[in-house]
This record gives C-alpha cells, sequence and structure tokens, in this order.
C-alpha cells in the first residue's frame, strides 16, 4: 500500500512480544541476583541482553521492511510521530525530575539546614552548607569537577553533532546519498568521541579529585544527572549507527524518511539536555 493510501496499515499477530518479556524476565531475576551477589545473577542477565539485541534487531527489522514495501500510510506516519514525541516528552520527564532534585538541593535543603544546624544536634553544628558539598558530618574531601576543561570540550562536541545530523538530513532531502553518508558518520564520530571523553572525566574525578557517588549531595546528583545523560548518548549513538546502515541499503526517500528524522529529534533533545548540564552542573 503507497504512503498517499488512506488505508492504515494493521501488522498480523507476532510473536516479538512474547520475546521481549522473557527478555526482560531474565533481566529483572539476572539484576535482582546480581545486587545480591549471587553468581547465578551475572549469567542471566547476559542471557536477559542476548534476548533483548536479538529481539531488537528482529523487532525493528520488521518495521523496516514495512516501511520500505510501501505498506505504511500518512497515518501510520502520523501515529509514529506522535508516538516519538510521547517518548521524547517522557524523557524531558524523567530529566526534569533529576534536574528539579537539584534545584531543591541547593536552593531550598542545603540553605535550610545550615539556617537550621544548631537545632539539629552536634553532628549537624559545624555544617555550614553552600554549593558543592558533601553534606553534614562528611570528613572525605573532594574536588567539584570544572566547567572549563573536557566539560567545555563535550560541549563543543554536541552542539557539533547537532549541526553534521542536520546536514545529515538536508542532504536526505535533497537525495544526496553521499553527503548523508559523510554527515551521519561525522556525528556517530562525534557521539562516540563525546563518551570516550565522558569516561576519562569519571576516572578522572574518582582518581584525582574523589569525586564519588558517596561524596553527598554533589556526588550523587552530578553523577545521577551526567550518567544518565551518558546512557541517552550512547543509545542515540547504537541509533545513528543503525540509521547509517539502513542509508547505506539505500532506506530512505526524500518524502519517506521518519525514521531517520526520529533518531535526529532524539539526538538534539539529547543535546538540549546537556547544555541544561553544563549550565546547571558544572558552570553554576
Amino acid at each position: 500500500m503507497s504512503q498517499e493510501s488512506g488505508h492504515y496499515y494493521v501488522p498480523s499477530p507476532s510473536g516479538w512480544p512474547i520475546v521481549g518479556s522473557t527478555a526482560i524476565f531474565f533481566m529483572g531475576f539476572g539484576a535482582a541476583l546480581t545486587m545480591n551477589k549471587m553468581e547465578l545473577g551475572y549469567g542471566l542477565l547476559a542471557f536477559g541482553f542476548a534476548i533483548l539485541i536479538y529481539m531488537l534487531f528482529g523487532w525493528f527489522g520488521v518495521v523496516a521492511r514495512e516501511s520500505e514495501s510501501g505498506k505504511y500510510s500518512g497515518g501510520v506516519d502520523k501515529s509514529f510521530r506522535w508516538g516519538m514525541s510521547w517518548f521524547i516528552f517522557s524523557e524531558v520527564m524523567f530529566f526534569a525530575s533529576f534536574f528539579g532534585a537539584l534545584f531543591y538541593m541547593r536552593v531550598l535543603s542545603v540553605p535550610w539546614l545550615a539556617e537550621e544546624s544548631q537545632m539539629l544536634g552536634p553532628i549537624w553544628s559545624a555544617y555550614e552548607g553552600g554549593w558543592p558539598t558533601s553534606g553534614p558530618g562528611k570528613t572525605d574531601p573532594f574536588t567539584p569537577m570544572g566547567a572549563w576543561g573536557l566539560p567545555a570540550i563535550n560541549t563543543l562536541l554536541l552542539l557539533t553533532s547537532g549541526v553534521t545530523c542536520t546536514l545529515a538530513h538536508w542532504a536526505l532531502k535533497e537525495n544526496r546519498r553521499g553527503a548523508l553518508k559523510m554527515w551521519l558518520l561525522a556525528t556517530i564520530f562525534l557521539g562516540v568521541l563525546f563518551l570516550c571523553l565522558q569516561g576519562y572525566e569519571y576516572v578522572h574525578a574518582y582518581n584525582d579529585l574523589n569525586l564519588k557517588m558517596t561524596s553527598g549531595a554533589y556526588g550523587s546528583s552530578f553523577f545521577m544527572l551526567t550518567g544518565f545523560h551518558g546512557f541517552h548518548v550512547t543509545l542515540g549513538t547504537i541509533m545513528l549507527i543503525v540509521i547509517f546502515f539502513r542509508s547505506a541499503a539505500g532506506h530512505f526517500t526524500p518524502e519517506n524518511h521518519f525514521g531517520f528524522e526520529g533518531v535526529a529529534w532524539y539526538w538534539h533533545f539529547v543535546d538540549v539536555v546537556w547544555l541544561g548540564l553544563f549550565i546547571f552542573v558544572y558552570l553554576l
């Protein structure tokens, strides 16, 4: 069925949801056993991840073949767009909760604890507040991560990757396949480089700055926000790699390429979140 048709394609019953549920089952039990330091948990967790990867390749492959065969109408395309929009909105709310926790600690709870320290007993009496802080009673000093080193470089990398992703989109709309693949490769390279530098930053934080997850409110918020963002960059990079191989295989046309657009939306979302991180976690 062509894109112009008013028919809304409904796929036949699929076994992939059962495969995905099986993967989550093994991953859940594996994670629980791993947290309790039981050796069986590692094997179950790895087995669950293997099934999940198999499901993703299989299920997404079916969707890609359906799209390339022209089965999706404009109504289906609209559904995909709404679905991706709500997914990104849920991710916005996910990060908003962490930014909200950071705001609450910096603006409300830490100053309040400092003001009321004399009323909370001898452990808290010497607490002066301020940010960054490891909290009252902490005797393990740390150095906060500066903004104008690796974080500034990573900011430049992600902003540049947003430009290369947009250039790839323009090339696709103009049906310049060579430029499309070149700019996609550039975006992937920048994403991988960002992740490598962030890994180095974590090693530097632990070894040289004594900044850890246990470093009170600052350490936990720093690693939770930057760590989850790094996880999202990893997912976005994987998506870009898949889109690159699909582009190399001749998928997408200037008129029909939401698979590419959805990944581009996600990548730009990751860029915007990092700008917020750079300002509120590193700079201020």
